[in-house]
This record gives C-alpha cells, sequence and structure tokens, in this order.
C-alpha cells in the first residue's frame, strides 16, 4: 500500500551563532506537524539544516582566528545538537557547504544566467552586514538598518542580478489562484501589497566583496548571494541537478514541497524570490508557505544587549525537553507573536503539566492500583456524566486532527487539555473514594476509572507530536500498545484485565519563587562575565599629562583612492587647515572612496610617520570597531586644524 507523502521543511538556521528560543520554535513547530503526519498515516520526509556561507560567517571566522569552514563545522554540529536535544525527528540535515548543494548551486546559477534570466551589473546601495541585505536611503529606520538597527555601510561592487519583474505577473496570478500557498491571510496580503503591486526590482544574486560562498563558475571571481544558495536546498536535498537528464526518485517522490514552515521575516524571500526561481527553472512551486510569529522575551524582542535571549537548552535544565517543547507549541498564536517569561513558563507548567495532565496520570493510577490491585477494570453501562466525558473525547479528537492540519498548533493543544480538565472535572463529580466505600458501587467504580484511564489514553495519543517522551511514559504506565489514531476513532481499546505498569510522576510541580531567583542570578552573573569580556585588555592606565602628548586635529579628506594590491588600505589626501599630509588606513572593506571625500574627521596629528605597503602615512584616522570599522565623522562646518580636547 503506497502512502501518501508529505514533505516539510524548516528555514535552514544561519550559521553564525547559537539560536535563540524563537529559531529553535520553528525546528519544534515543524516536528510536531511532521510527527502528527506520521501518526496519520502519510510517508513523512522532514528536512532541516544550516545556511553556512556569506560575508558575516567570514568575518566571524576571521575574529575568531579560524577558517570559515571550521567555524561553520563547530556552529552547525551545536545546531544539530541542539535540535537533537529537542527531540526533533528530521529525516535529513542539509548543509549547504555539502558539495552535491554548491554544485547542484553551481548548475543552477548557470542555467539560468545561460537562458537570460541573469545579466551582469553594478549594485550601488546600502548594506547590512548582519542581515546580508541590501536597503534603500528609504528603507532605513534613523539611518540604520529596518530590520536589525544596526549601522549600514555605502557598497559600489560589479554584480549578478536576476530578472523578478519577468515572472511577477505569473507570481501574482499563481497567488491569486491558489489561497492555500501563503498562510496565515495577513502575510499574503503584505506580500501583495508591499512588494507585488509596487513592482519589483531585479534581486542582486551574487557578491565580490567577499569571497566564502558557491563561487560563479564562469566568472569566479563574483559569489553566489544567499537567495539562490540557500533557497535552493529545498531541492537539492531531494538530489535536484538541473543538469540531471531524469531526476533522482527522491526528489521525483517527494517535490512539490507540501509546506516551508519558516518566520515571517523571511516570507518575503520564500514567497517571492523562491517561487519565481523554481518558475524560471521550470520546476513546479510548493503547495504552502507557512510564515510563523515570533517569540519575544515578554514584550521586548529578544537581544543579547538586553539580556533578555533565552535559549531553548537551557529551559530544557529546569523544565525538562517535553515542558519546553508544551510551552512553545501551546503559547505560540497562529498570526499573532508569542512572548516567553521564566514566570510565563513556571505558570503554564504547573497549571497544565503538573496539575491538570500530571495529576490526573497520577490520581487514576493510584486509585486504580488501591481499588483494583493495579488491574484495568471492565466498564459496565453507562451514566449521563460517562457520556458527557466520552463526548469531550470524542470533539478534542476531531478539533486536535483539524487544528493540526492547518496548523493551528497551539489551538490543538488547547483542545487536548479542555478534555484533560473536563476528565479531572469527571473525578470531582463521580467521588470514586466515595464510591469505593460500599462494596456493592463496585462495578460503578470501576467503570468511572475505565473510563479516566481511557480518556488519559486518548490524551496521550494526541500528544504524542507535541511531549513524545512523555507520551511513551503513560503509554508504559498504562500498559498499552494502543498508541495510533486508529485506536481512538472509537471510545474504549484500553484493554481490561492488563496489569498497569509502575507508577512515575510525570511533572513535579515548581517553586516558582526559588526558580525565578535562581534566575535571576544566574543572568547577572553572566552579564557581569559579558562586561569582564568587554573590557579593554592591557590598557595601561595614563595621566592627563600623557594624554595631552597626543595630538588630536581635525580635518577635511579631500582625495581618496585604493591601494594598488592591497585589499584592505586606502590612501587618504586630508586637508588640517595649516597643511596637506598623506594617510594611508585599512578601512577598504568599510568605505567606498569616493562616499569619503568632502568628510571632515579627526586625525592624530602627531603619530611618527609609517610606512604601509611601500606608501608613507603621517597621522591615523580615529575610528571605533574591530570586525566592522566606523570612523569618527565630524559635522560638515567644522573648521579644519581645530584641536580636539
Amino acid at each position: 500500500m503506497n502512502k501518501e507523502k508529505f514533505y516539510i521543511t524548516t528555514a535552514i538556521a544561519y550559521a553564525s551563532g547559537k539560536p535563540h528560543f524563537g529559531n529553535t520554535y520553528e525546528a519544534i513547530a515543524t516536528d510536531a506537524i511532521a510527527r502528527y503526519k506520521r501518526q496519520r498515516g502519510f510517508d513523512v520526509r522532514f528536512m532541516t539544516g544550516t545556511d553556512e556561507h556569506g560575508q558575516k560567517i567570514q568575518d566571524k571566522a576571521k575574529a575568531a582566528g579560524v577558517t570559515p569552514q571550521e567555524f561553520v563545522d563547530g556552529v552547525a554540529g551545536e545546531i544539530k545538537d541542539l535540535w537533537n536535544l529537542m527531540d526533533t525527528s528530521y529525516d535529513y540535515f542539509i548543509r549547504t557547504t555539502d558539495s552535491y548543494h554548491k554544485t547542484a548551486v553551481e548548475h543552477i546559477f548557470k542555467k539560468l544566467y545561460d537562458q537570460g534570466d541573469i545579466y551582469k551589473g553594478y549594485y550601488e546601495g546600502l548594506y547590512c552586514t548582519p542581515c546580508e541585505s541590501f536597503f534603500t536611503e528609504t528603507q532605513l529606520v534613523d539611518g540604520k538598518c529596518p530590520d536589525c538597527g544596526r549601522e549600514v555601510t555605502k557598497t559600489k561592487e560589479e554584480a549578478y542580478f536576476f530578472k523578478m519583474s519577468k515572472y511577477a505577473d505569473r507570481l501574482m496570478e499563481h497567488i491569486e489562484s491558489h489561497p492555500e500557498f501563503i498562510q496565515p491571510e495577513s502575510r499574503k496580503k503584505e506580500m501583495i501589497n508591499n512588494f507585488l503591486k509596487p513592482g519589483l526590482q531585479d534581486l542582486c544574486v551574487s557578491r565580490t566583496s567577499f569571497n566564502w560562498g558557491v563561487p560563479v563558475s564562469f566568472d569566479p571571481k563574483h559569489v553566489t548571494y544567499v537567495w539562490i544558495d540557500a533557497l535552493s536546498n529545498y531541492i537539492t536535498g531531494l538530489g535536484y541537478d538541473p543538469d540531471n537528464e531524469v531526476q533522482p526518485e527522491l526528489f521525483q517522490k517527494y517535490w512539490p514541497c507540501d509546506v516551508h514552515v519558516i518566520g515571517k521575516d523571511i516570507v518575503r524571500f520564500h514567497t517571492i524570490y523562491w517561487p519565481i526561481m523554481l518558475m524560471a527553472l521550470g520546476v513546479e512551486l510548493p503547495k504552502k508557505v507557512f510564515g510563523h510569529p515570533w517569540f519575544n522575551f515578554g514584550m521586548d524582542k529578544m537581544s543579547k544587549s538586553k539580556g533578555n535571549v533565552v535559549y531553548a537548552d537551557e529551559l530544557a535544565k529546569r523544565f525538562g525537553v517535553d515542558g519546553v517543547r508544551y510551552y512553545a507549541l501551546s503559547e505560540m498564536p497562529y498570526a499573532n507573536d508569542g512572548s516567553i517569561t521564566y514566570e510565563a513558563v513556571i505558570n503554564r507548567f504547573n497549571t497544565d503539566l503538573a496539575n491538570n495532565l500530571g495529576n490526573l496520570v497520577s490520581r487514576s493510577i493510584a486509585m486504580t492500583k488501591k481499588y483494583f490491585d493495579g488491574i484495568v477494570p471492565v466498564p459496565q453501562g453507562d451514566e449521563g456524566v460517562d457520556s458527557e466525558l466520552k463526548a469531550t473525547c470524542k470533539k478534542a479528537k476531531e478539533d486536535f486532527c483539524q487544528l493540526m492540519d492547518t496548523y493551528h498548533i497551539s489551538e490543538a493543544c488547547e483542545a487536548v487539555f479542555t478534555m484533560l480538565s473536563r476528565a479531572n472535572k469527571y473525578i470531582d463529580e463521580t467521588t470514586p473514594w466515595v464510591l469505593a466505600k460500599d462494596e456493592a458501587n463496585k462495578p460503578r467504580l470501576g467503570t468511572v476509572l475505565y473510563n479516566l484511564l481511557e480518556t488519559i489514553r486518548i490524551s496521550a495519543v494526541l500528544l504524542s507530536p507535541i511531549m513524545p517522551k512523555t507520551c511513551e511514559e503513560i503509554f508504559r504506565q498504562l500498559n498499552t500498545e494502543f498508541a495510533c489514531y486508529k485506536s481512538i476513532e472509537e471510545f474504549g481499546k484500553l484493554e481490561s484485565g492488563k496489569s498497569l505498569g509502575e507508577s512515575k510522576i510525570l511533572f513535579a510541580r515548581i517553586d516558582e519563587q526559588k526558580m525565578l531567583s535562581e534566575v535571576e542570578a544566574e543572568r547577572q552573573a553572566k552579564l557581569e562575565a559579558e562586561k569582564a569580556k568587554e573590557k579593554p585588555q592591557g590598557c595601561a592606565i595614563i595621566g592627563i599629562d600623557k594624554f595631552m602628548e597626543v595630538e588630536l586635529r581635525t580635518a577635511e579628506i579631500i582625495e581618496c583612492e585604493r591601494v594598488p594590491k592591497a585589499k584592505k588600505l586606502l590612501k587618504l589626501k586630508v586637508d588640517l587647515g595649516y597643511e596637506k599630509r598623506q594617510i594611508v588606513s585599512g578601512i577598504a572593506k568599510f568605505y567606498e572612496p569616493e562616499a569619503l571625500v568632502g568628510k571632515k574627521v579627526v586625525v592624530v596629528a602627531n603619530l611618527a610617520p609609517a610606512k604601509l605597503c611601500g606608501i608613507e602615512s603621517e597621522g591615523m584616522l580615529l575610528a571605533s570597531g574591530e570586525e566592522t570599522v566606523r570612523v569618527i565623522f565630524l559635522d560638515k562646518d567644522t573648521p579644519n586644524g581645530e584641536r580636539v580636547h
């Protein structure tokens, strides 16, 4: 019997550092969908991985004193370990440094170029290195990157461009004829109104200012920019290569993708750039792109500088892996941002997991062992309250399936916990401890306890994609192998007459005040450690007299050019008012020569002359930073030659 296929992917994580909780949510959510589909009988392929090229990674590797490959090997390993810790059941983990992927990307670029979809030109604009994105002046917010708030640098370089506008009408037609293609609906409206209707600009798809990437085979001074490289993973991970006469069986079987699960910040790349690339390649488009919201820390975006970044592995040490998975999946709405604080995690853990689920399992099994020697009793007849419980179980199962099929995961969790709450209420209504006082009530007591155990089993089947290890433990305590969806089509599949397994507490209630005190102490210790790292080492303390020996003067850059055969150096001529000087500065990576002419700067004017690459330098510009250097510019009305105090 051939199973219906289901191909699901995460966005591949950028291998620049450890993912925070918001990034990890995506892997957990995608895993929950994949596990659910497997339970429903689908032939699932779940793929995740890492995006490992780009200027940011090249710069980070240099700062760490390692090669880019060594750097991404370490980070990719850390990401994979985190995904494994979170019990994500991916079938394949792709890396964009994999040789087969790089070969396929080279072939994709060449095919698009040969058929006239890619052409060579020049790019001039404002570039944000951390985001690896170009912006126009009007897109900036307070002169900074609109996405991350960092400084941007003016960049001009030769580049290849993809003719996006050529396919814009065809993409619009596809979106209109496939209303399910972009979800949630708000994301679709944003793409249409903000990007497609105003008109698409051609997309920069190569870079020459760094070399850590897939080279353009016919023009090796260019490397393929992130869009073609990273986005192609969804098909190269299935063996796709445009040079294949026949695509491999894996690709033929699983493509098109049933859903790309991605963050809302990269919806544009997946619903505009990616489908247009596929159209140009003659490849069928994915069926759906689901742009999930973000997790904020309370009301704020997570930020290392604010000290409010939360990591899933650190949470798991306190709440367990399934506690983390449950919070992530139950707390993130379908379309709006979710929130995480330690207070919120503790509250949900205690309320839902310890009190509702854990307490129900503990009480029901304990009473069965006390009153029936741990043997699952035989139910005998129904009373009204029994029918209500069974109806609640049936509704929970139907609602859960409908909600998981449409990726409303938090609402699906809520449906199951509504059923568990009803079961706890059922205990209060039926009072098993009162029934146990009279032997004549034993058949009724057996029915009540059977109904509770069966409700617990149904909840474990439904929650298996959410909390897999916890549900395995519930099945063990119930001593049942009936853990599939077919077994919950009707109420009553738990086998009477079997002995229950050994009891074990699922979730112990947390002392909120104690844990919050521990968390705050650890946070303060980390902030102090970070401050200690940032503090310059080896800086000798000097007096005011020593400082006054350094003569800082204002100057205007009147000429600027690159130093031949020295990629890092610019040769500048500056006007100090009383004389003109030549300065050689290692800022060529960060500034174009023409962008500096006319700028007012601060110069160390009494620095002994030195030769750099055989060129004499008579001073130094004041600048900040190491990975990214920023020259200190003055107001344009500042007179040349003023002393800086």
